[in-house]
């Protein structure tokens, strides 16, 4: 504020008095070259302006006031502005108990906020009472939009406290409301607008949904669409067509229909990385030249690659095995006798817990590599399941296996099966089902948490392991909806990988064992309905059954003291369908 010098005084008159360079004598004397009168007329029962002031303690008057917020209701000059509120401390004094003050023209009315003071100059002519519910009103509202009562909160939040003054006083008449009814004033809800949002964003939701059921209808058509042509491409097995201008025949180097090469075994080599971003192609085998047809890639493809290679892409050329080739990963039989257990797992989860279907068909079948070692008999050991059907083969001796575990022909002297001559598989010579109800039986159990928060969708899935098994090769597949990009995988106990084509995630785990029985997987994903994640499908392999079957010896049926042959025995469990749903 400006200072000014009071001129007229009398020589014996009062001195001038000054705070912090401010003159505050009584303001009934005209200013230098400026005429101040107070007496000005002002409109009848019209607020004039409010005030909000704190206590300058380094006054050497002892009682000053420094302006801080102010706000004015009718139109007035700054010069008495200044004037109106450089008398109020004058006027006010220390030691009184007042809440209002008057003059010749104007009344003060103020009240105490803690540090500071709410001052409202109103025209004499006004209703005091009503200036004191005024005042009331006004001190409710500081509190509720300045999160701390001194200086700093005050300017922080200067323009609130004038829209909401306003709500209160306009033209300098006080309206007839209430504290909350001016929040919602300046808050400027509307209940037609909130009515408005929310059928707007239930057409959004309905359209959504609509959206990702179809979305998932085509996923699963793909999906189905992929499994008919590997289906189709299996069934052709590892064959090549050769031809030739002399013989215009087809010859098939592979196992033709009834083959198991293939397809099966890329599936079991499948690598997972949580960086690899490659795309992986597969051609066939091209043949030597001088063939008539030709199983190879054309120029576009060519092209195609060429292009993708430019582009920055890593390119992985797979050569599909020949027949010869598909069983490379399977170890050939160097013992004159194999056995082999295997049982597949047929399990069906609820996602909420609980079995749907627990069924487990094993087989042991027998492979001879020569003709001399097939005339024997099998003596086995079982777990003692009594939750286990046993059947043998047709031409199996049922009583010698009832009494004394031993598998033989109904012949003696017929000798088994060998060689190229017997199935590629072996010959099966036992079968045995499980079926049960009791949950502790499933080796894997996986818990799927998906939760919609805001704009995303967090998944949460934990597997947990019995300790009945080691697994091996363990992967979860879990279907995802349509997304641009991979899914955020926040946290993982293993590798991970995301099959963009089929929009499924798939989590993989070497080997769970005593160290690692339980683990957890994190990711987010656009908003998305819980019911898109699942079915969730589980592949894993283990070396131990749950029957737990165990050949002891190989009796020899030849004569002349010949010593057993040797054998050796393969244990496997696999899964064929295990689903959570």
């Amino acid at each position: 504020m400006k200072q000014y010098e009071w001129a007229g005084q009398p020589k014996n008159g009062p001195k001038r008095q000054y705070c912090n360079g401010r003159n505050i004598s009584p303001p009934t004397v005209s200013l230098r070259g400026l005429a101040l009168d107070l007496s000005e007329p002002i409109s009848r029962g019209k607020n004039i302006l409010i005030s909000i002031s704190k206590l300058d303690r380094g006054c050497t008057c002892g009682f000053c006031f420094k302006q801080v917020w102010q706000r004015q209701f009718v139109d007035m000059t700054r010069i008495r502005i200044e004037g109106l509120l450089a008398a109020f401390p004058k006027l006010v004094g220390t030691g009184k108990q007042h809440t209002y003050v008057e003059t010749e023209n104007v009344r003060y009315v103020y009240q105490p906020i803690e540090a500071l003071y709410l001052l409202l100059v109103t025209n004499k002519q006004s209703n005091i009472l009503e200036d004191l519910e005024t005042l009331r009103l006004l001190s409710k509202l500081v509190p509720e939009y300045c999160y701390s009562l001194d200086e700093e909160g005050i300017c922080k939040t200067a323009f609130e406290l004038i829209f909401a003054f306003d709500e209160v006083i306009c033209l300098g008449h006080k309206e007839n409301v209430t504290v909350a009814q001016v929040k919602q004033y300046c808050e400027m809800e509307s209940h037609e607008e909130k009515l408005h949002k929310l059928v707007l964003q239930s057409k959004i939701n309905e359209t959504k949904d609509v959206m990702k059921r179809k979305a998932s209808e085509i996923d699963k058509s793909k999906i189905d669409k992929n499994k008919g042509d590997k289906g189709g491409f299996m069934s052709m097995g590892s064959g090549r067509i050769e031809s030739s201008f002399s013989d215009m025949s087809i010859s098939s180097s592979g196992s033709g229909f009834g083959s198991s090469s293939g397809l099966g075994l890329t599936t079991e080599v499948d690598s997972f990385s949580t960086k690899s971003k490659g795309r992986q192609l597969s051609s066939a085998t091209a043949p030597p030249k001088g063939l008539g047809m030709q199983l190879g890639k054309s120029q576009k493809t060519n092209q195609f690659l060429e292009s993708l290679k430019a582009e920055g892409e890593l390119i992985v050329e797979d050569v599909q095995p020949r027949a010869g080739q598909a069983r490379v990963a399977a170890a050939a039989p160097t013992d004159p006798i194999t056995l082999t257990a295997e049982e597949k797992l047929n399990v069906t989860l609820k996602r909420d817990g609980g079995i749907s279907n627990f069924d487990v068909q094993g087989t042991l079948s027998l492979q001879i590599l020569n003709q001399e070692d097939a005339l024997i008999q099998v003596q086995i050991e079982t777990g003692g399941n009594p939750g286990i059907l046993f059947k043998t083969h047709p031409n199996m001796n049922k009583e010698l296996f009832s009494n004394e575990n031993i598998l033989g022909l109904k012949d003696p002297n017929r000798p088994f099966p060998t060689g190229s001559a017997g199935d590629a598989a072996g010959v099966g010579l036992l079968k045995w089902r499980m079926q049960s109800a009791d949950e502790s039986m499933v080796p894997l159990t996986i818990n799927c948490w998906p939760s919609v928060s805001g704009n995303e969708t967090y998944v949460s899935i934990e597997y947990e392991a019995s300790a009945m098994f080691d697994l091996r090769n363990v992967v979860i597949y879990v279907p995802l909806p349509a997304l641009r990009e991979a899914p955020n995988v926040r946290q993982i106990d293993g590798e991970w990988r995301y099959d963009s084509r089929n929009s499924v995630l798939e989590w993989s785990i070497l080997l769970i064992d005593s160290s690692n029985r339980s683990g957890s997987m994190e990711f987010v994903v656009p908003p998305a309905d819980s019911s898109v994640f699942f079915p969730i499908s589980v592949r894993f392999s283990a070396t131990s059954t749950y029957s737990d079957l165990k050949v002891v010896n190989i009796i020899p049926l030849r004569g002349g003291g010949t010593p057993p042959p040797k054998f050796s025995q393969l244990t496997n469990l696999i899964t064929e369908n295990y689903q959570v749903v």
